[in-house]
């Protein structure tokens, strides 16, 4: 068997570095929590952590579109996560992908590790010599891991609050991640956290192909801070979309989005600006120079900005409407 495994890797890795990346034992500590999970109504695949450890994104989380995702950790082996994903990308099965990285592993017995395909199959793995509390539970859609906790309560308050939450999947294994906080986390407390979304299905392109990829590398409450980064992202998401209707001249369509945008993120300044732009566009002027005027205010920076907008047609005003944004 293990001999096989080992010819399956090294055909679709090309043999490649097997010996020196698959069987060290020099790796980093990623004594922490995380969750794998695939979305049932969008297919977009997501994978978060969080652990008092530097930078824990880094080594633990990995993922590609129309692939899957990987989270590698507790004496993490880095290369289970690339090496995962290319083992799902050639047709193998998470589980028998779990079962290839650990034969070929000398350190197995302090892994852990748990991979989702695109399909929503998962296959998770908890060395027996992993620092206790530490296990996982596997579910539908999803899988749930965690070592060195507080108590052996961890993971499954992560599988209840993941399974009983609603909103988009990065929300919801934030809240799974929040529920494993408040039942105690990780004993020695919170330094780090990341997250990642990629789609269901690859559009070629990698920088569109990821959803969210946030990551707080050192932070007293990674996870509070976790979450006020997804929403700025989620507001920016909706300026983004405000910004491709202007793009194509549907100023309305732009309007809402940039005020969704303001709902989730009201005192940032450039939204505010991006909406006014927006209101004076459609030929509500009025409403405009109100908004303009209290941005000017808090920066005169964006008054200089406006004139500069007029030669790319992305303010659609006369010049004597320039003139009374301008004396605001």
């Amino acid at each position: 068997m293990r001999q096989l495994l080992i010819l399956i890797i090294g055909l679709i890795m090309g043999n490649q570095g097997i010996s020196q990346q698959v069987y060290s034992k020099k790796q980093p500590f990623a004594h922490t929590y995380s969750i794998v999970a695939r979305d049932t109504v969008t297919g977009e695949m997501g994978v978060a952590v969080q652990s008092h450890w530097f930078s824990v994104g880094t080594s633990v989380i990995w993922g590609k579109a129309g692939v899957g995702v990987v989270a590698t950790q507790s004496f993490v082996n880095p290369s289970f996560g690339p090496r995962g994903l290319s083992l799902l990308e050639n047709g193998l099965t998470p589980k028998i992908a779990v079962e290839s990285l650990l034969e070929l592993d000398e350190g197995r017995d302090v892994r852990q590790l748990a991979i989702l395909d695109v399909n929503g199959n998962v296959e998770a793995y908890t060395g027996k010599n992993c620092i206790q509390a530490a296990g996982h539970i596997v579910g539908n859609n999803f899988s749930v891991q965690a070592n060195l906790m507080d108590k052996n309560t961890v993971w499954p308050a992560m599988a209840e609050a993941f399974k009983k939450s609603t909103g988009t999947l990065a929300e919801r294994m934030l809240a799974a991640m929040e529920a494993a906080q408040n039942e105690g986390g990780d004993i020695r407390g919170k330094q780090s956290a990341a997250i990642l979304v990629v789609k269901a299905k690859s559009t070629g392109n990698s920088w569109e192909d990821r959803v969210v990829d946030l990551r707080v590398e050192d932070n007293d409450n990674p996870l509070k801070e976790m979450r006020r980064l997804l929403t700025v992202h989620t507001a920016y998401d909706y300026m983004n979309k405000g910004d491709l209707a202007v793009e194509v001249g549907n100023n309305q369509l732009a309007k809402e989005n940039y005020m969704k945008a303001q709902e989730l993120n009201p005192d940032n300044l450039e939204m505010k600006y991006w909406y006014a732009v927006t209101l004076a566009n459609i030929g509500a002027l009025d409403e405009a120079k109100i908004i303009f005027k209290n941005i000017f205010k808090q920066n005169s920076k964006w008054k200089e900005l406006t004139p500069r907008l007029i030669k790319p047609k992305l303010l659609l005003i006369t010049d004597e409407q320039l003139q009374e944004i301008l004396k605001l």
